[in-house]
This record gives structure tokens, sequence and C-alpha cells, in this order.
């Protein structure tokens, strides 16, 4: 599956984003979905994950409370709403596509990436 990422760009500090990554190839529907970023010289980490059918997700500490995940399967998308946006949320945001059945999202368990999309919140 091939994913594109898409939305990122330059907010202040308390604004919103949301996210889209949209998916061609193989059925979009038995993919569990993920969000990762990563920051500059830190490793990249999960942000949020949903399920193939949307019924379970998960949100980091970090981010629970202002980011959510959601998809639209009959659009092959997966997005990223991003409320009251701080600085430390300053990253390069990848979608990725993992077979592997429903669980907390780890990078290595993810067998598809998109190609990123940059996020900064100035101050």
């Amino acid at each position: 599956v091939q994913l594109q990422a898409s939305g990122g760009g330059l907010v202040q500090a308390g604004g919103s984003l949301r996210l889209s990554c949209a998916a061609s190839g193989r059925p979009f529907s038995s993919y569990v979905m993920g969000w990762f970023r990563q920051a500059p010289g830190k490793e990249r980490e999960s942000v949020a994950a949903i399920s193939w059918s949307g019924g379970n997700t998960y949100c980091s500490d970090s981010v629970k409370g202002r980011f959510t995940i959601s998809r639209d399967n009959a659009k092959n998308t997966v997005y990223l709403q991003m409320n009251s946006l701080k600085p430390e949320d300053t990253a390069v945001y990848y979608c990725a596509a993992s077979r592997v059945g429903w669980e907390i999202p780890r990078p290595y368990r993810y067998d598809y990436w998109g190609q990123g999309t940059l996020v900064t919140v100035s101050s």
C-alpha cells in the first residue's frame, strides 16, 4: 500500500491542524493505521493509532485529549485532528500501515510508511 500524508504547516501555539493520509494499493480497510512523529535529534515516537474498523483507537499520553485519530475506509484516508497545539508538537509526522492486529503502536511493527509532513508550532 502507498501512503501520502498532507496537511502539515506552520501554526501558532494553541492552534489546530488536520493531517490527512491517503492510501492506495491494497485494501485500506485491512490495515491498522498509525501516526508517528519525529522531532530533530529525537527518536520516532507513536502518536495515535486506529483499528481497521475504527472501533479501537489509541493516543499517546502526550497528545491525549488534544489529538483525535479517525478514518474513512470509503475514502481510503486516515486523519489526525490536532488541537491545542504546543511547540513541543513540532515534528515531521508520518502515517503508517500495519498488517498486525490491534496493539499499542510501535514503529517497527508497521510495514508501510508515508513520506511525512512537517508540523511547526510557534510559541
